[in-house]
Formats: structure tokens, sequence, C-alpha cells
């Protein structure tokens, strides 16, 4: 007998036998209470036609998407190890809790993980290792701005990275930026516009313009400059930042779901409220290298001087080749570049572009610093590193590859409460980090949240700093992708300068010096405005 069938029998003969024990007895009809919902639940499942698991097996079925709900939760708290969560591990996670309450952050028993995989990693310490700094005001920091920069800004080893007001609550937004202002480190606003949330705890920022031009743009969606001097000569924007491409989904554009898109949102953003608001993949204000290179100039002009850069996901090699070139020919060059990896994100992103489109960051950051050496640039140009930063060894590594400081988003999104519930995209989540729902955001007090996110900061650079010292380094700059180990076999351990070779400084302008690999790119002539 099929369970459908097997339900109608039963639901009869339950139903028949309450009724004739209630011809005798009638406070049994009570017991309808109970099974009369059940009753009609199942004879909904077996006449509905859009779920066949509920219409074949009624009210067992629905069993099946209860536990299905609930999966991530099982999986999180009950069967994965401490190494294997994604996006990030139970080790990482807890090291920011940890690092953000300021409590014991220390390990027991050694290692967890297994030093003889292959991809293993570890950085060489010294015999004669140094005294590190323990005061925060005294640790190392890098100043941004060139030539043409009039308001350089010096900022911290870390910092957050860009999430938006929209795809983060105005309790998160608020929480990270008075964090900032207490560590006295910059707090990326995200492409979703300068909000009176990034604001109002005066915490240094850096805005982000994407290329819906969120905050700076006409009735049209184009950028412009009106809205942007406003913005920008505000004191606590300290740097503007283009955002070209992002990890999670470069060359797709942002993606704002309309639950999400409030009526404050929209007027923040010019946009309409309530629907989906979805950034173009590119920018209209420029279509060239050439273009790019004025937009920049007039984005330091409008701004007064301060630094201006951009963010890239490396994608096609050439692109960046070519806006190299430009830098050369315009004589105009950005203060600084952020390198984002592909494996980036915190918000929406479609399934095939967060996991397979964009560079890894190490590829990413290694070409892009060793372009700029070739070229004769990376003196000019400070570069951030992007991209699951979470502890001083991730410091470590990216500045080793050539990053001069580094920004984190998903461990500053941990330092203030977030569970990795992996609900970012759905305005559910439970912590009240990435959603616009207020029953939910009031659960994040700012108060309490603001002083963790200042705590892991300091923590983790000084977990980094501790690092250098026990490598018998004193500065940052000091560490170099030799000091980098990686196991890429059972017995094969190479180098990071091994892996990634360095490049020769200007090579790339001195034909007998170009190497084999970029000679290809560097006989491609596209042609640019000159105008």
């Amino acid at each position: 007998m099929k369970v459908r069938e097997l339900f109608l029998v039963l639901a009869s003969s339950v139903t028949i036998a309450i009724l004739v024990i209630a011809y005798f007895w009638r406070p049994i009809l009570w017991s309808f209470l109970l099974f009369a919902p059940l009753i009609l639940m199942g004879l909904i499942d077996i006449f509905q036609k859009k779920h066949t698991i509920r219409r074949n097996f009624p009210l067992i079925g629905r069993f099946r998407y209860a536990l299905e709900a609930i999966r991530p939760e099982i999986m999180q708290y009950f069967v994965e190890t401490d190494t294997e969560g994604r996006p990030l591990n139970r080790i990482f996670r807890s090291l920011v809790y940890q690092r953000a309450k300021k409590e014991n952050d220390t390990t027991p028993f050694g290692t967890q993980m297994n030093v003889y995989r292959t991809g293993y990693e570890w950085m060489d310490h010294s015999m004669y290792a140094k005294n590190n700094p323990k005061d925060i005001g005294k640790f190392p920091r890098v100043t941004i701005g060139g030539k043409d920069c009039k308001k350089p800004y010096s900022a911290s080893l870390l910092n957050i990275s860009a999430m938006s007001f929209g795809s983060l609550s105005k309790n998160a937004v608020m929480a990270l930026n008075k964090g900032a202002k207490i560590g006295n480190f910059a707090h990326n606003t995200g492409e979703g516009g300068l909000s009176p949330y990034h604001l109002k705890y005066s915490g240094d920022l850096i805005w982000q313009i994407g290329t819906g031009y969120f905050g700076c743009r006409d009735e049209h969606g184009n950028f412009d400059e009106r809205t942007f001097h406003e913005g920008a000569v505000k004191e606590q924007v300290k740097m503007i930042e283009i955002k070209l491409s992002q990890g999670a989904k470069p060359g797709h554009g942002g993606i704002l779901p309309a639950s999400k898109n409030t009526e404050e949102i929209a007027q923040i953003r010019h946009v309409r409220p309530h629907t989906d608001v979805h950034s173009p993949p590119a920018h209209s204000a420029f279509s060239n290298p050439m273009e790019f290179m004025r937009f920049i100039k007039k984005l330091r002009d409008l701004s007064g001087g301060k630094p201006v850069g951009f963010k890239l996901c490396v994608g096609k090699k050439q692109e960046f080749i070519d806006i190299c070139k430009a830098m050369i020919e315009t004589n105009i060059k950005p203060d600084f570049i952020t390198v984002d990896g592909g494996e980036g994100g915190t918000g929406a992103a479609p399934v095939e572009f967060s996991n397979s489109i964009g560079m890894p960051l190490r590829e990413g950051l290694v070409f892009v610093y060793d372009t700029l050496v070739g070229f004769g640039l990376k003196k000019e140009i400070k570069l951030i590193a992007s991209g699951k930063i979470i502890t001083g060894f991730h410091m470590a590594r990216a500045i080793a590859l050539g990053a001069d400081l580094c920004n984190s988003a998903r461990a500053m999104m941990l330092s203030i409460g977030c569970i990795q519930a992996l609900q970012c995209n759905t305005n559910t989540c439970p912590v009240g980090v990435a959603t616009q729902n207020k029953s939910l955001m009031k659960g994040l007090v700012v108060d309490d949240k603001a002083p963790r996110t200042a705590n892991y900061h300091e923590e983790t650079i000084k977990s980094f700093l501790e690092m250098l010292a026990a490598a018998g380094l004193e500065h940052p700059h000091e560490i170099k992708r030799e000091h980098i180990n990686k196991r890429i076999g059972m017995n094969t351990v190479a180098k990071y300068n091994e892996i990634y070779p360095y490049m020769e400084e200007g090579c790339l302008l001195v034909e007998d010096k170009i190497p084999d690999s970029y000679k290809g790119y560097l006989q491609h002539k596209r042609l640019v405005s000159t105008s």
C-alpha cells in the first residue's frame, strides 16, 4: 500500500474511531484539536501538485523540508570539525570572537592543522627575535598619497573593507564606524553611498564610488560632480576609492534586494525604494584607460586633493597593464590600489560568479605588485590587500606578497556578532548585522559591539607584529616573499619567492628586459582617448 493511501486509511480510521467513542464519552472530541490539523495538512499535501515529496508522502514529507531548513545550523554546530567550516572555519571564527571580547585566544595541545597536507603554509622565525611594540599608539602606519595628493592619509595596517549601508544594517554600520573611531583605523563605506550612520561617530572613512554612483549620481544614474564634491569634502572622508570590481562578483555589479531597499536607503542612494537595485557592471564616466586616469584626477581635484585610488579583482591582465601604460602616458597616478581576491564577498552574489570568476587574492596581488614594479610605478602607489584577511599570518602573507596594508570585511562582521548564518542575501540575518529588519537589528547594540571591533583590530595587529618580531624583523616593509613557506607536495616545500619570483624594477620599460610572460601583453595596442 502506498504511503498516500495509507495516510487516507489512517486518517479515516482515526476520525471514525473518535466519533464512535464520542457517542459514549463526549470529552474525546477535544482530541480533534491534535488530530484535525494533522489530517488537514496531510490532505493538503495529497491534493497539492507543486511538491512531489509531499504528494507521495503526506505529512511525513514535510520533515524533509524542515530538516533542510536547519541543515546549515546542524552542520555548523554538530557535524563540521574546527578546520572544515566554510567560508570561514570555526578556528578562525572563534579567534575573532575571542579577540573582540579580549578573552584568551591561545590554543592548547598543539595545532589542529595537518602540516603535511599540500598547501600548508608557515613563516620562518629567527634565533634573534626582536621585541615588538605593545602600545597601539606605537603601531606602524602607512602614509597614502602621491605627488599630486594634497591631503595624504596615515592609515592603519588593518582596516574595515567595503560593506554598504543597505547590505548591512544601520546598527552594524554605526558599530563598525564607532569601532574605527576608537581604534583609529579606516572604515570603507562600500558603494552604497555616505549614510548618516557612517558619519555619526566621525570614524575615518574611505568613500567608495561604484558603477551606480550612489550618493553622487544624477536622475539618470550618471556621475554628478556637485553631489560628489559635497560628500568628498566632509572631514570624515579621508580617501576616495573607485570600485571597478569586487571579489564576490567581478564584472557583475552590486545587488541590493528590494526587501532591503527601504525609503531611507533609496534616499541616500538616489534610487526608487522597494525595488531591486542593480549596479551596472561597468562605469559610464569612462570607457578606456586614458579616460580612467582623467577621472581619477577629477575626483582628486573635486575632493580638495585627498588620496584617490581604485579597487579591482584582477581579471584580464591586459586591461591592468593598459591602465599602467595610461599612468605613464598621462602622468596621472592613483594614490592606492585595492586588490580584492575572488574568494572575497559578504553580501549577495550569483553562485557562478562567486565560485568561478575572479583571480584569487594571492595571484592577483602578486600580478598587480609585479606589474607596478616592472613599470617603475610602485613607489608612488600603495597596495591594499582584501580577501579573507582574518589573522596576523594572513596579514603577513599579504604584505610579503606586496601589499602595504590590509582590509577585512568578514572578520569585522564577526567582531560585531555575525555567526556566519549565511543569510546575508535574505534580509533574515538573525543577529541584525546584514538585514534591514528593524526587529532583528535591535538585537545589535552599538555601544556594546563597537569596542569589540576595536579590540579585534588591536589584537590582530599585535599578533602580526609579534610574528614579525619572531622572524627578527622590526617593520612590516621588511617582510619578503622568502619569509613564507608553502608545502607543494608531501616532500616538497617552496618559498614564496620561488613560487612568485620578483620582478626587476623598471624591466617592462626596457625592451631587452621584458619577461617572456609579459611580451604578448606589451605588444598589444589599444586605441585610447587622447583628448
